[in-house]
């Protein structure tokens, strides 16, 4: 359940979702991937497991179907950080861009980071995650999307 639902909902947008492939690459481009097909959901994560591995308030992340994340160059170039009790964070080991996440027991449930694709990915994130540690110095917008206090374990519609 949503720890809070503020407004009516968020207006629409109107971006292109584009053809498959999405791309996507690092900061210095060693790294580069491929989503074949439309993203489920994506999100905001307010966590403070987030907020040290990206020196930001939130991380914003894209899901794709099972099957449909693949790392086409550079794969050689990624490092990883995984914790006892979380998800796996993969990053580019020449430039330190934050790329995706992984779950260790099921490596086709990634999620993506929105910053990481080359363009319009055609989804906007859904919710809020994790607000119970939100920092401070940032405050969550109002923007009528759902809020989960810990992990929200079935994304909204």
């Amino acid at each position: 359940m949503p720890a809070s639902s503020r407004g009516a909902g968020r207006s629409s947008y109107s971006a292109t979702v584009p053809d498959p492939p999405l791309t996507g690459h690092c900061n210095c481009g060693a790294v580069k991937f491929e989503v074949d097909g439309p993203l489920m959901s994506a999100a905001y994560c307010h966590c403070t497991r987030c907020q040290r591995r990206t020196g930001t308030a939130v991380s914003v992340s894209a899901r794709p179907a099972p099957g449909a994340f693949r790392i086409v160059a550079g794969e050689e170039r990624l490092r990883c950080w995984a914790p006892e009790d979380g998800s796996e964070k993969w990053f580019c080991g020449d430039c330190g861009s934050a790329m995706f996440s992984r779950n260790p027991d099921d490596h086709d449930s990634v999620g993506i980071r929105m910053g990481a694709f080359d363009g319009e990915p055609g989804i906007r994130p859904g919710y809020h995650q994790f607000v119970a540690y939100a920092v401070p110095w940032e405050p969550i917008p109002d923007d009528g999307l759902p809020r989960y206090e810990e992990r929200a374990t079935v994304p909204p519609p």
